[in-house]
């Protein structure tokens, strides 16, 4: 790695084995050792980097701050990690025409707190917000409880620059709301996991700050009807800007955590949020709360910030309650439609009796994306099949409700050998070939999303 260090600063380097252990695994619970480290401080520096990768075939992953679920930043094949901790900063905020124009290592959670005093508004709010960056948001295509009326983050990003493997820089999309010029490679580069290119500048759309916002707290004793209100909420026509659902099991973690005051004995409990001008979300307010009655539902209305706030504490706690009980838990992100989550609760529940492990789901029920927790040791030998067999049963009953395998988190590794149960034939060739398209040498984190590179 000598010529590595020639075109860096000094400290913007390092192969010391203490750092390259650090940067070698993500929340993914997977790791490997990356060959070294280094922190670019701009897109030269990032160019150059790319150049000497390519020129020597090395492999190089980009990194933001560890929080993909899939391995998406593990470096295998002994690669270069790209860590952009160093490229955080918010470059520009133009409030006439509601963009942004940020480097990849900016926090999620920063941006926000930047722009609500300017009543702007970033919507994509995953729940590791206040750690996860803006570049791993648009390489895994990020969502979040407010995805149900906003939508995730390739809705958010208009334009972005990026630099290929071979050290070229490009920009693609546009400043404007509208731009239909050649080909869509803006959205291409979103949710691409790194494997294409790596992304120096996003610009991004922002919306205005909503005016006000109630959270409504549901509580049901039977699981199918808690999903059933799912269902009738979002039929209803009214559009939540949350719907979260959270099982007997997630709430007696959070609370054996991080005590916060839910109904330890509930079988499930919906988590609702309303957002916008006072009057109007004061009458959506009492017909969601009605419609959850109707189901038996005993229903608060937070009167305040702090109880909102204490409700959002605890469903910002699911992952670190569920790691707390079981470290080697495996979690997936499935999707289904929304009318099929009564049906798919109750699957999940019955999987759960007949494989004799827990499985705890919560997620974004107002778009269908449920987080299934798989409660056993994926580092116990003699637990790894069985877990292998569970969530290919997970996936398989997901796929048979015309649901994906992924909502949020990505493919990555972990996914990569389920691809295939979703993406057939020649729908799976014409990835494999874009992937050939931008990174010939199969040098951009390579091993992820495909279990290899072989198209015939």
């Amino acid at each position: 790695m000598k010529g590595l260090k020639d075109i860096l600063p000094p400290d913007g380097f390092s192969d010391a084995p203490e750092t390259l252990v650090c940067y070698g695994f993500d929340a993914s619970g997977t790791g490997s050792k990356p060959s070294a480290v280094v922190w670019p401080e701009g897109t030269d520096d990032v160019a150059r980097i790319s150049k000497f990768a390519s020129d020597n075939r090395i492999a190089i992953v980009p990194r933001g701050a560890g929080t993909g679920m899939t391995g998406g930043a593990v470096p295998l094949n002994g690669a270069i990690i790209i860590s952009f901790e160093r490229m955080n900063r918010i470059l520009e905020v133009d409030e006439k025409n509601l963009t942004a124009l940020v480097e990849p290592g900016v926090i999620n959670g920063q941006l926000q707190r930047e722009i609500e005093p300017m009543g702007l508004f970033y919507p994509p709010d995953p729940a590791s917000m206040h750690f996860c960056t803006i570049g791993g948001n648009v390489a895994e295509n990020a969502g979040g409880p407010r995805a149900v009326k906003y939508g995730v983050t390739r809705d958010y990003v208009l334009g972005i620059e990026a630099v290929l493997p071979d050290g070229r820089v490009i920009n693609t999309g546009v400043r404007t709301m509208k731009g239909v010029v050649g080909y869509d490679l803006t959205g291409l580069i979103v949710g691409s996991e790194g494997t294409l290119c790596t992304m120096t500048r996003i610009r991004l759309k922002l919306a205005p700050l909503p005016q006000a916002v109630t959270t409504i707290l549901a509580v049901f004793d039977d699981l199918r009807k808690c999903g059933s209100a799912v269902s009738d909420i979002t039929s209803s026509l009214i559009v939540p800007r949350v719907l979260e659902l959270m099982d007997r099991e997630t709430i007696k973690a959070v609370e054996s955590y991080k005590p916060t005051g839910l109904p330890a004995d509930a079988e499930a409990l919906l988590l609702i949020e309303l957002d916008g001008q006072e009057r109007a979300i004061a009458e959506d307010a009492e017909k969601v709360s009605n419609l959850c009655k109707a189901l038996g539902a005993a229903v608060n209305v937070a009167v305040s910030e702090e109880q909102r706030q204490r409700l959002w504490e605890a469903r910002r706690s699911l992952s670190p309650a569920l790691f707390h009980i079981s470290p080697g838990k495996v979690s997936e992100d499935i999707v289904v439609p929304r009318s099929r989550i009564p049906d798919l609760l109750v699957r999940l529940r019955s999987l759960s009796k007949k494989r004799g492990i827990d499985i705890v789901s919560f997620g974004h029920a107002g778009d269908g994306n449920i987080h299934v927790n798989i409660m056993a040791d994926r580092n116990d030998p003699d637990q790894k099949e069985i877990i292998k067999k569970v969530v290919k049963e997970v996936f398989e009953i997901c796929l048979e409700m015309g649901g994906t395998i992924s909502g949020e988190h990505g493919v990555g590794t972990t996914k990569a050998g389920h691809m295939g149960l979703e993406v057939k034939g020649p729908a799976l060739d014409m990835m494999k070939g874009i992937k050939e398209v931008f990174d010939p040498m199969n040098i951009m984190n390579p091993g992820k999303i495909f279990v290899n590179r072989d198209r015939h």
